[in-house]
């Protein structure tokens, strides 16, 4: 099962990586100011992730492959890590729907 791991940045804010079993970060979180906002981004992904047409892929100018899932309203809630094939970004946007609605929540704030 997977698990979202809850961290400080440097910069004081809050950030979330939900991660595979294998422990690989498959979906990465913006900051937030607070505590309270990093929990709510982490149930609307729980909820986001269920639904296909919230996952946008995405090509870089490198050519590398990457996804952002996107809330109701259309703010990015989780991004990926980049991909060099297209099989294996579709693999981490199946990875993120599997592992997210049941992924406990583990603080590391230290």
């Amino acid at each position: 099962m997977g698990k979202f791991v809850v961290s400080l940045r440097k910069n004081g804010e809050f950030q979330f990586n939900l991660k595979a079993t294998n422990g690989q970060v498959i979906l990465s979180s913006e900051g937030y100011t607070t505590k309270a906002a990093c929990m709510n981004g982490i149930e609307s992904v729980k909820r986001n992730s269920q639904e296909p047409k919230r996952f946008e892929k995405l090509t870089a100018k490198n050519g590398k492959f990457y996804f952002n899932l996107k809330a109701t309203n259309g703010q990015i809630i989780g991004s990926s890590q980049m991909y060099e094939a297209e099989v294996s970004c579709d693999n981490g946007i199946a990875s993120v729907a599997k592992n997210a609605p049941d992924a406990e929540v583990v603080e590391e704030l230290e």
